[in-house]
């Protein structure tokens, strides 16, 4: 037996400013409860933390809405969030929150020792600032018109019309959200992250990670390539840790420092509940822990560059050995979007289905290395034509026939035939394969291969033919009980991570004791005698109409948020000499690249006839770009050359966004460089 290993599991901390969707889920919560789950029965030391995150402007934005204070907000969300997880499975060792006082003490030691040795340069730098509300704007609190796409409605980090990423003084027109008043450049200080001087020593330890997910590496290595610059670490704001130090008055660390500090916050006071305070040094600082991070691709930069430098430069602390991060969760062929209603929350889910069909459902499906796709149909396909005709009708087989013609016990095995041999060899074969998968991180692997098993089963009690055997031969049929039985009860366990309500159910009809660990999955679980009974059905199967309802919410919520129109209101009326003073041009695609950190902006070249322009457009999660040259566009060409993650955009591309928030290419047939009137 290979010796036990200590684990430690972190999932990414949830905003507490809203309910769970299909999405979370998806991304960072199911992966590393399957993980931890199999782990544990392995037999691993696994302690799984998790918690809120509960600084940060979107916290105080939610708020300001709701004209509450962000105390409010964390409070309500903290705890509504908890009991979903609580009643999806997620089975978190504990589950914190970073406005606790040990959370705050914790940030506030880390960034001193590092302030100690030095690590911070403190800069200089002009921010927008609102003088009406005398406070300092973070970006999601400016809005101005985006200078890539001249969507009027643009926030200050981004713009959701066209995608690309921003900073609140490239905005043009900007307009500070609180007041509405124009807000002025003033000089404030802030403590930088040198992350550039720290690049060598952090690729060399890069160097020695393995098993990496080529996604997650993909990305890293793409920052890496282009160089690592300064990284703020305070900002200016009320509501977050306050900077401990006498000359940052008014400041509070940036949200992604403290954030995921919180895993170690929340260790500690797991290790205070446990009564042994000291406990969480074992799993943050002796290098022995194996630390493993589960997160969305939107959070790889964080926990795969920042954090395991802010780590490594403070010295005392574990490094992750793995961060398996999800890629994104569609909805029904969509982009998932809460603001349109385009989401399922977890809560209503709750209320017309059972956990473990949606833990199966959406485990089959997840986005481990590309986005997949959530749909009802797809759904109810998988928990009929799966968890009930195949695991669900097994298991009811077996235990029905036991029960009739073998007074619901366990019958002996006797000269088993090849085919009967073959059956339970099956069970270790099986458990190899899920085996190899959990450790991969291939769930979705690990659950085929655990559905197979049932398969293999109802294939094997097909064959061997019981209701024939019964009368025919008797002890055939009590082999092929036996056998079936053995495979039910394997899978009670094989299954677990996926299904713990219904495989303790199954566990409890087959009489399997609790707390058996990965290695005592075998061909002999049961022994023969030993009482067995029917129970109840364990997955009952989904209805049209049940499914009907869940499309006809979505669809009524997603009108609902939008309900004038699917397309934005027009803009006010301009002048005719207004209009006149744009140069629109018909131009022709000539080639596309991809531009370096960035999954949203291409980098143009576009012939306009007179002449051949670079555009930067934010268009790339919208378009093939293999099929771009010879595309035939509108282009804006007397717009002022605006830089774009270093490229200068000399231009811009007309496009039009359906009700889904695709980008479609408003096209010409008219000559490169003809003019649009």
């Amino acid at each position: 037996m290979a010796d036990k290993k200590r684990i430690l599991v972190t999932s990414a901390l949830p905003y507490a400013n809203g309910p769970l969707h299909l999405g979370h889920l998806a991304g960072a919560y199911l992966t590393a409860d399957l993980y931890v789950r199999y782990k544990r029965l392995v037999g691993d030391d696994v302690v799984y933390i998790c918690g809120s995150d509960e600084h940060g402007v979107p916290i105080t934005i939610a708020a300001e809405k709701e004209g509450v204070s962000p105390q409010d907000i964390v409070d309500r969300y903290h705890e509504m969030n908890k009991k979903v997880f609580e009643d999806f499975g997620i089975s978190f060792d504990y589950y914190g929150r970073t406005s606790s006082k040990v959370h705050h003490q914790t940030s506030q030691e880390i960034f001193t020792h590092l302030n100690e040795k030095g690590f911070f340069r403190k800069k200089t730098e002009q921010q927008l600032y609102d003088a009406k509300s005398d406070m300092f704007l973070p970006d999601r609190y400016v809005k101005g018109t985006c200078p890539n796409c001249s969507f009027p409605e643009a926030y200050g980090d981004q713009c959701e019309n066209c995608g690309t990423s921003l900073s609140p003084t490239e905005l043009i027109n900007p307009i500070s959200a609180l007041s509405g008043e124009v807000p002025e450049l003033k000089e404030t200080e802030h403590w930088y992250m040198p992350l550039g001087d720290v690049q060598p020593k952090f690729e060399k330890w890069l160097e020695t990670r393995e098993g990496w997910k080529p996604n997650v590496m993909g990305q890293v290595k793409s920052w890496l390539k282009d160089g690592l610059s300064d990284r703020a670490a305070t900002r200016d704001l009320s509501w977050g840790v306050p900077v401990p130090l006498d000359e940052a008055q008014g400041k509070v660390l940036y949200v992604w420092f403290d954030a995921p500090i919180g895993y170690i916050s929340a260790t500690k006071e797991w290790a205070q509940k446990q009564g042994n305070p000291d406990a969480w040094k074992k799993y943050w600082q002796d290098q022995e822990t194996e630390l493993y991070h589960f997160i969305g691709k939107d959070n790889i930069v964080f926990h795969c560059i920042m954090f395991p430098i802010v780590l490594m430069e403070h010295g005392d602390y574990v490094l992750p050995k793995n961060v398996p991060a999800n890629e994104f969760l569609n909805l029904e062929g969509k982009k998932l979007s809460t603001s349109r209603g385009w989401a399922v929350w977890l809560h209503e889910y709750l209320e017309d289905f059972e956990p473990d069909l949606l833990r199966y459902a959406l485990g089959s499906t997840l986005p481990e290395s590309k986005d997949s796709d959530f749909s009802w149909k797809d759904f109810q396909a998988r928990v009929n034509n799966e968890l009930a005709a195949v695991l669900g009708n097994f298991v009811n087989r077996s235990l029905t026939f036991t029960d009739k013609f073998a007074d619901g016990k366990v019958p002996e095995l006797v000269d088993p035939t090849e085919t009967d041999s073959e059956a339970l060899g099956s069970i270790v074969k099986q458990k190899k394969k899920v085996t190899a998968a959990f450790e991969a991180f291939r769930f979705k692997e690990a659950i085929s291969e655990s559905i197979n098993l049932a398969r293999a089963g109802n294939k094997y009690f097909t064959e061997t033919e019981p209701w024939k055997t019964r009368n025919e031969n008797p002890q055939a049929c009590n082999n092929t009980l036996y056998v079936s039985l053995q495979i039910c009860a394997a899978l009670s366990m094989l299954m677990e991570p996926v299904l713990p309500a219904s495989m303790k159910k199954l566990r409890n009809q087959l009489k399997v004791a609790e707390g058996l660990s990965w290695d005592e999955i075998n061909d002999f679980m049961l022994t023969s005698g030993t009482d067995v009974e029917v129970g109840e059905v364990l997955f009952n199967k989904v209805e049209d109409s049940d499914i009907e309802k869940q499309i006809q919410k979505l669809e009524e919520r997603a009108e609902t948020n939008d309900p004038v129109s699917k397309f934005p209101k027009l803009k006010e009326n301009i002048g005719f000499e207004d209009f006149m003073k744009l140069d629109l041009r018909a131009g022709q695609i000539l080639s596309a690249e991809k531009i370096k950190k960035s999954d949203k902006l291409l980098k143009l070249q576009v012939d306009l006839g007179l002449e051949k322009r670079t555009i930067v457009s934010g268009i790339a999660k919208h378009v093939d770009i293999d099929s771009l040259k010879g595309q035939k566009v509108c282009v804006v060409a007397n717009l002022a050359p605006k830089k774009l993650m270093g490229v200068e955009s000399q231009g811009m591309i007309l496009m039009a966004e359906d009700a889904e928030g695709n980008l479609k290419f408003a096209e010409t047939t008219a000559e490169a460089g003809s003019t649009i009137t």
